[in-house]
């Protein structure tokens, strides 16, 4: 379905269109159970969570991110 296929959409001010968006997402998340997680997604999270139990101190902290960040640029 596209913005085009709605009429009244398209008929919206910038503002309206917003507060519809919010309203529409906030009806998806309602209810998360209903939301697939792609299996490739889990066997990333799981990868990257046995990863950190392996190894839990070789972490950064987000100072330490930060910082390294900053010394790229």
């Amino acid at each position: 379905m596209k913005v085009r296929d709605i009429p009244q959409i398209e008929q919206m001010n910038t503002w309206e269109k917003i507060l519809f968006l919010e309203d529409l997402w906030d009806s998806i998340i309602s209810d998360e159970s209903n939301i697939p997680v792609i299996q490739s997604h889990k066997e990333e999270l799981d990868a990257r969570l046995n990863k950190y139990e392996s190894n839990p101190e070789n972490v950064l902290t987000m100072e330490e991110l930060q910082q390294k960040i900053n010394q790229r640029k």
